[in-house]
Formats: structure tokens, sequence, C-alpha cells
């Protein structure tokens, strides 16, 4: 091969590397996703759709009256919130924060909502 054939190889595999460089910075710390486990859905139809799924549970419960053990945003929180201090918005790494500030998303959720654990805020607070 000639030395303009390598050099144009040489360029055509670093700009490959490039937007792998740029994706390994993309999110500096690993999101804490709580307990975690089994999901209501699918987690690739979560992250794409969980607003959805809210909005129309916060109009049934609202509107109608209907309740959802299983759809909820305290559920929600309670297997997404940290171990560490049961939050889903305490810091850079909480679940919610992590993925709203990578998408440049702003949550509304918690201007009403506590992004508390239940249960924890409960064993805190109980008399």
């Amino acid at each position: 091969m000639s030395v303009p054939g390598l050099r144009l190889l040489l360029l055509f595999l670093i700009s490959l590397c490039i937007p792998n460089v740029w994706a390994d910075q993309a999110l500096p710390y690993k999101i804490d996703i709580g307990r975690g486990g089994h999901c209501v859905r699918d987690p690739v139809w979560m992250r794409k759709n969980h607003m959805h799924l809210l909005i129309h549970q916060r109009d049934l419960a609202v509107r109608e009256g209907k309740r959802s053990k299983e759809i909820s945003l305290k559920n929600c929180i309670e297997c997404h919130a940290s171990t560490k201090d049961d939050s889903v918005i305490a810091r850079e790494d909480s679940f919610c924060v992590a993925c709203h500030r990578y998408e440049a998303v702003k949550i509304d959720c918690f201007d009403c909502h506590s992004g508390i654990r239940k249960s924890a805020w409960l064993l805190r607070n109980a008399k």
C-alpha cells in the first residue's frame, strides 16, 4: 500500500475512535439505580416512555380517582432510590437526576412530590 493510502487508512481508523472517546466521557459516573430489579415494563421501553406512563397514571388518579398499586411514582422511587441516601434526586448520580441531566430534560415531578423513599422517610420521622 502506498504512503498516502496508509495515511488515509490511519486517519479513517482514528476518526472511528473519536466518538468512542466522547462516549466514555459523556456520563462521568455510574448511575445509582438503587435496588432496581424487575420493573413494571421493559427497561428499554421505560427509558423512552416512562413520562407518558406516569402522566397517564396521574390523570387516572387525579381525574378519575383510580389508583394503581403497580404503576406509580411512589413505587418507582421505592425501587430506584439510592441505598445510600434513599433519594432519586439527592446527588449527581441519583437515578432520576443523572439521566435527566444527560438528556438535558427538566424534572418537574419533584416540584410537588418527594424524591425520598417513603419507607425510609417514615423510619426517620417515626415518633
